[in-house]
């Protein structure tokens, strides 16, 4: 595990944040040029090495219910890599686009449609909700565990 002086020391190397010392000596990192209300990157870095890095909406990330990743047992890769990746998202103005609806089937002809919605995976069998999860990758793999296969053509 890295060390609080360690962890600083990578969050530090983006010039883009700016520190600001909070209660019980933990510190935070925000990127001032957001184009969002939200401004922290990092949250809460404590001297016992615990801490957290926005990641809301990014892939590869199991955040808390706030958009959070624990950065506690971080490598200094995966560290790099998360501050990186939400200065790009705090960066980038958000697109429209159209959700994403796919059709599965499996050897049997049965087919399920994947939908996503409000921030949820949902797999229907006609009208019924089969399942729901949190992210792309945890529905697909449920329906390659069932023997389904994406219908050509339909991409995400």
């Amino acid at each position: 595990m890295l060390t609080f002086e360690q962890k600083q020391a990578i969050i530090e190397s983006f010039p883009e944040l700016t520190r600001k010392d909070v209660s019980m000596k933990r510190v935070n990192y925000h990127y001032e040029e957001s184009l969002y209300d939200k401004t922290i990157v990092v949250q809460h870095l404590h001297p016992n090495g615990n801490g957290f890095v926005y990641v809301a909406g990014i892939s590869g990330y199991e955040v808390d219910e706030r958009g959070l990743v624990n950065i506690r047992e971080a490598t200094e890769a995966e560290l790099r890599q998360a501050v990186a990746d939400s200065i790009q998202a705090l960066s980038e103005e958000q697109t429209e686009r159209e959700p994403v609806e796919q059709t599965w089937v499996n050897g049997d002809g049965e087919k399920l449609v994947l939908k996503e919605e409000l921030d949820a995976w949902n797999i229907y069998h006609g009208l019924n909700l089969e399942d729901s999860f949190g992210d792309y990758e945890e529905a697909v793999a449920y329906l390659k565990e069932e023997r389904f296969k994406q219908v050509q053509g339909d991409a995400r």
